[in-house]
């Protein structure tokens, strides 16, 4: 279907995307069909539309008050509105919204049917219940705003991610057949989860909602784990009301004071919305104090042989902070984050980070390239309440311990092949764990350190402490790092890199017979893997060079999985095991300059580097010269 056709559906009037508002209060925001995909016995086949095939099924009004309900003004969850599609109604087909609401009709007639024949309201109740919520997950995949995917050939659901984008051209898909947002398979998904519940729970389980900064605990008995809210990043309430409507309407009777509301209600939600709040400096108030109300309270009822975990998945946004000594290469956090706001709550209402980890993302998409806020890992903090009796340090004691305890936490973090990705927010925690055990960390003019400060010198005392690591590299490696840095894969000047290359205590020529350059014209250039030799033999290379083996890994990983570059793992032992720590190093400085599609290359290698090591042991040596299989 398409909103952007060249002629109206009903009367092919001309239609310009501007003129999208006037024609859908014209027309019912009726949509021009451009396509049809159908199932023949050996496959598909693609059908071309005629008028009748174009025909709006019905032309109606909104068909119920509780469809009429305005979309949230907030363009970075909701677009729709800016076009004029600004009521629930609005973003459904006509042959949408008859097919949905005649399914929500047909439940409440068979729940009628249920209770006649069997006399069980509970029964007809718990029916009617995961029926409309078989309709629910149709509505996903039933509206105007569902993408086409052209790879598979099949609607894609609204909620890709967490937000209602607008677009032009959609999918529709049919509600009776047996294709994806159909009533069959999506009951059979509901089917499928009931099911799973069932098997998996032995003993009966309670789920209870509540306001987490309200909530009265009797005793201190209680196992607190939380995934905090991100700040502003995802507005949940905003983005259920397109489901709850649905259940509401069908299921207010059965559920009354949980459906009580005609949207969801948002007001205790913990985000810092400042559309909804009326103001930035509002919407911030609201969720640093609903942080440290929620923290304080944790205190009450967390049972003290356990400590409180706290899950964040949300990347620091990074800035230059000229604040700290006018110091610019200090990476601060920006106030637009979580990170700042969560730290600062739990160490003001007296918890200390005893430790951290990253824990595996459970899902491969939560691997996107740079520039995103996802991080491939969860990091887990645990946090136990700070003893009333803890001391207080001078800044100058804060970092000689930051110097001392955060390089064997790093190296900890690297031995376990945390995604390069996540080094920077994994750090925070270590670095936090030696901030927050101390009451107060003074300044020199007799303040307490601020949460962001503590987090500039965490960020700055990595930067430091990979520099250090650099002195493991052979003199090749060092040199390749910093033309890389300069000139990534391009090709530099003679001049600048000889100029570099005696800074480096080596010469381009050393450079060029070790297989890192290749030189002429007056141009060096670091040697593309795009021109590595494939059958490169490194038992056979009189000089092998850390940036050497960590390009040839990278090669046979991305040209031949890892199966590939465990053969030449194999072939390289022990010494290969460095490369993993110049990945780290190359990651950093394709952040620090943008270059996402690189820096994707030196984060796969990391976190393949265990599978790699293993598939490395299950290759067979080959048999020696002279031996009885020759």
């Amino acid at each position: 279907m398409s909103r952007s056709g060249a002629t109206c559906v009903c009367c092919n009037e001309p239609i310009k995307i501007k003129d999208i508002r006037e024609y859908g209060k014209k027309h019912g925001y009726g949509s021009r069909l451009i396509g049809m995909v159908v199932e023949v016995p050996k496959g598909k086949t693609y059908i071309s539309p005629v008028p009748d095939h174009e025909k709006i099924v019905l032309s109606i009004e909104p068909i119920e008050n509780f469809l009429m309900q305005k979309l949230p003004i907030n363009p970075r969850w909701f677009s729709p509105p800016l076009y004029g599609l600004s009521e629930y109604w609005q973003i459904f087909s006509t042959r949408q919204l008859l097919g949905l609401a005649t399914l929500h009709e047909l439940i409440g007639d068979m729940k009628q049917r249920i209770i006649r024949d069997s006399g069980n309201s509970d029964y007809a109740n718990a029916i009617t219940t995961l029926l409309v919520m078989v309709v629910d997950r149709m509505c996903d995949f039933n509206n105007s705003l569902c993408r086409w995917n052209s790879g598979n050939e099949k609607v894609m659901n609204l909620y890709g991610r967490q937000a209602v984008p607008m677009i032009w051209d959609y999918g529709e898909a049919n509600l009776i057949g047996e294709a994806v947002g159909a009533w069959k398979t999506c009951y059979e998904y509901v089917a499928d989860c009931v099911e799973v519940i069932l098997t998996k729970t032995s003993n009966a389980q309670n789920a209870k909602q509540f306001n987490a900064s309200k909530y009265s605990f009797t005793n201190q008995s209680y196992i607190i784990s939380t995934d905090p809210p991100y700040y502003d990043n995802i507005g949940y309430s905003d983005l259920s009301d397109f489901f709850y409507i649905w259940l509401r309407h069908s299921l207010l009777d059965q559920f009354p004071d949980l459906l009580s509301t005609v949207l969801v209600p948002k007001m205790e939600e913990l985000v810092a919305s400042d559309s909804r709040y009326g103001s930035k400096e509002a919407a911030k108030s609201h969720f640093e104090g609903g942080f440290k109300e929620a923290f304080q309270n944790f205190k009450k009822g967390l049972d003290p042989r356990f400590p409180l975990t706290v899950y964040y998945a949300f990347k620091q946004d990074e800035d230059e902070d000229t604040s700290d000594e006018g110091d610019k290469n200090i990476i601060a956090i920006s106030l637009t984050t979580g990170w700042e706001t969560l730290l600062e709550s739990l160490v003001s209402t007296g918890f200390q980070i005893v430790a951290t980890w990253p824990i595996k993302a459970s899902q491969k998409w939560r691997m996107v390239s740079m520039g995103t806020n996802a991080l491939t890992s969860y990091i887990v903090l645990a946090c136990r309440p700070r003893p009333e009796d803890a001391a207080s340090i001078t800044r100058r004691e804060y970092l000689q311990i930051l110097k001392r305890e955060l390089p064997q936490a790093i190296e900890v973090l690297q031995r376990s092949n945390l995604a390069p990705v996540d080094m920077a927010q994994a750090t925070i925690g270590p670095g936090m764990g030696i901030y927050s055990r101390f009451d107060k960390i003074m300044e020199q003019d007799g303040t307490p350190m601020s949460v962001r400060t503590a987090l500039s010198l965490i960020n700055k005392a990595l930067g430091e402490i990979l520099a250090e690591q650099e002195g493991d590299f052979d003199t090749e490696t060092r040199w390749a790092l910093a033309w890389f840095e300069q000139n990534e894969f391009a090709a530099g000047e003679f001049g600048d890199a000889n100029a570099l290359a005696l800074a480096k205590n080596t010469a381009v020529n050393a450079l060029v017979h070790s297989g890192v350059v290749k030189s002429g014209a007056g141009k060096v250039q670091l040697i593309p893997r795009s021109e590595l030799s494939p059958t490169w033999d490194p038992t056979a290379d009189n000089r092998v060079v850390v940036w050497e083996i960590t390009q040839h890994l990278i090669k046979q990983l991305q040209e031949h999985g890892e199966m590939g570059a465990a053969k030449l793992y194999k072939k390289l032992g022990p010494t290969a095991d460095i490369a993993r720590e110049l990945a780290y190093h190359l990651f950093t400085i394709c952040e620090k300059k943008g270059w996402a599609q690189e820096a994707q290359a030196y984060n796969s290698l990391v976190l393949s580097w265990n599978q790699i090591v293993s598939e490395s042991y299950n290759i067979k040596e080959p048999p020696k010269q002279g031996t009885l299989f020759d």
